[in-house]
């Protein structure tokens, strides 16, 4: 395993192959935040301002998408791995829940 890569579980939460994907795209944001980083420390001129809200914006956007991945690919695993309609819905009303609790 390379330095600084997860090993991936699998279980039941989500599969191996949505858990990749999710952490391919909070990469790709961790890299984006690094760069507004970068911005923030050269930032000369007052429109530099301006490139560095655009980057965050950009940022937070993407976070926002990577919650909606997280969100959605848990409805399609829990509810799809329920014994019976009970339980899947038992597990569609905390993954709403959890939506309306943090979204």
């Amino acid at each position: 395993m390379a330095e600084g890569q997860l090993k991936i579980v699998e279980g039941r939460a989500l599969s191996g192959q949505q858990k990749k994907d999710l952490l391919n795209r909070l990469a790709r944001i961790e890299g984006q935040l690094r760069g507004v980083q970068k911005l923030i420390a050269l930032a000369d001129e007052p429109s530099d301002c301006d490139a560095v809200a655009q980057q965050m914006a950009a940022a937070r956007k993407a976070l926002d998408r990577s919650f909606v991945q997280l969100l959605t690919a848990s409805i399609l695993t829990q509810t799809g791995e329920a014994g019976d309609l009970e339980e899947a819905r038992a597990r569609a009303a905390h993954l709403a829940a959890m939506l309306d609790k943090f979204a």
